[in-house]
């Protein structure tokens, strides 16, 4: 009864209808997730269409995910202060927008301009989604919203290859890329109308803040400082990585000094203090390195090593996603029951099916690569759905919701510039092999890159289990010490 009466404070309407605001989250991320990996098989018929250039394509990629990570923190707390429903609205109608603007581009500047916008729109709805989950659902709910959320992580990212590949088949080499943009316009649209009517109202403290502008800038700039070498492979100023740290640094420095003056800073550092919500932000950052660099790695591979059309690369990797969509939605049934434990069984299940892909490709299958892989891959998608929603949920677990959105911020930075690291490793270790070797040594330096981060990652999910099990046993000891 507590809980349903909680439920309705907080939406102002009856508990179910959570879940048709739920599924407008989901849709509205998928949709910009979508738009990660759904644009890598269209390049070819980007070049065709705009007749564009290299640097061009490559940006088309880079600035989506570039604008996309800048965005993400100031973005989550806009929606705390403001109203996430609103800042959802606004970002959504953004996105549509920006999507409408790149099918339409009619040349390559045009065209990277729109995915700037893009980028930065979704960037802005993303933090909404995950406030408005963690608002809306409470103890073994939050589990099985954070466990559809999950599977809509890993579709987006597996399926974006297959989608394009099909879209592309049936639209035709010269302008079937517009339409990897137009399918965004009529799911926007509808969704746009069923949001502002299901959505919960926004209800603030009254407060009007001030947004932390030194905050928003030394923020930016330490991240673009990160971000801009990293994604963009060529002709990239890399001495930024060596003045990035010292941005961040400052932008601690400010936020506590911030703070401490009695105002409202961009981030609460004092969120890092939360063990699970700092292990779980850093086991996000080390698992998204190597989840989405396999995803780079095996679509070059097949597609200009084997010879697979781009449907028949997305195909190849249809196993992955097909798991983690199972395992994400089954893993938010359980997260409440075993929590962290469960995210560390799947980083053992994903690291497994990523080493016996790479044990496989190792051994030249050649064009029969795709079939053979598929089991190991299923295995490694099941482990990546117990990773991803669980460990999303345990994370904030024991956040405020009234910082909800800037802590879903600062955890989807972290997979962000994870994202930005694996695959800046991955590539540059394929490409590198590729030009010493074939395309049977650069696959297997790549998938190397995605093995070691997921171990990574399996390392930080030990060694908060062991603290935690450590802060449990001292308390114990020092009553026994206590006893007459």
């Amino acid at each position: 009864m507590a809980e349903a009466e909680r439920t309705r404070t907080a939406t102002g309407s009856e508990p179910d209808r959570r879940w048709q605001a739920l599924a407008i989250c989901l849709i509205a991320g998928f949709m910009t997730l979508l738009d990660v990996s759904i644009v890598n098989v269209a390049l070819p018929s980007i070049q065709q269409g705009l007749h564009a250039p290299p640097v061009a394509l490559a940006w088309v990629v880079s600035g989506y995910a570039l604008t996309f990570g800048l965005v993400l923190v100031p973005a989550g707390r806009l929606g705390d202060d403001r109203g996430r429903s609103r800042m959802f609205v606004l970002a959504l109608l953004a996105f549509t927008a920006a999507s409408a603007l790149a099918g339409f581009a009619q040349n390559a500047l045009w065209l990277v301009v729109a995915r700037l916008l893009q980028g930065a729109a979704g960037g802005l709805l993303n933090p909404q989604v995950l406030g408005l989950m963690q608002q809306l659902f409470h103890g073994r709910e939050r589990g099985k919203a954070f466990g559809l959320f999950g599977a809509v992580v890993g579709l987006s990212t597996a399926v974006g290859p297959l989608l394009g590949g099909l879209i592309i088949q049936f639209a035709g080499a010269e302008h079937g890329w517009r339409w990897v943009f137009f399918v965004n316009l009529p799911i926007g649209a509808a969704a746009l109308l069923y949001a502002m009517r299901v959505l919960p109202r926004d209800r603030t403290d009254g407060q009007n803040r001030s947004l932390d502008l030194v905050g928003v800038l030394l923020l930016g700039s330490g991240l673009l400082c990160l971000l801009l070498p990293l994604v963009e492979h060529t002709g990239s100023p890399w001495y930024l990585l060596l003045l990035a740290p010292v941005l961040l640094g400052l932008f601690a420095l400010w936020e506590n000094w911030y703070r401490a003056r009695g105002r409202a800073p961009l981030v609460n550092l004092r969120l890092l203090r939360i063990r699970s919500y700092s292990f779980g932000t850093l086991l996000g950052l080390l698992y998204f390195g190597g989840f989405t660099s396999i995803f780079f790695v095996l679509a070059v591979y097949f597609q200009r090593g084997l010879g697979y059309t781009a449907l028949g690369a997305g195909l190849a990797m249809t196993p992955f996603a097909v798991g983690s969509a199972i395992s994400s939605a089954v893993g938010g049934r359980f997260v409440h029951r075993f929590g962290r434990k469960l995210v560390l069984a799947g980083l053992v299940g994903a690291l497994a099916g990523l080493l016996a892909t790479a044990l496989l490709l190792s051994t030249h299958l050649g064009p029969a690569a795709g079939l053979v892989t598929a089991g190991p891959l299923l295995l490694a998608g099941v482990g990546s759905g117990m990773v991803i929603s669980p460990n999303q949920t345990v994370t904030l677990s024991e956040v405020d919701t009234a910082h909800g959105g800037t802590a879903a911020g600062v955890q989807q930075t972290a997979q962000r510039i994870g994202t930005a690291l694996g695959t800046a490793a991955a590539s540059g270790l394929f490409f590198s092999a590729l030009q010493t070797g074939g395309y049977d040594e650069a696959i297997s330096s790549g998938m190397v890159v995605s093995v070691c981060f997921v171990a990574a990652a399996l390392v930080a999910g030990v060694a908060e289990l062991v603290l935690e099990s450590r802060r449990e046993v001292q308390p114990t000891a020092s009553r026994e010490r206590r006893r007459p």
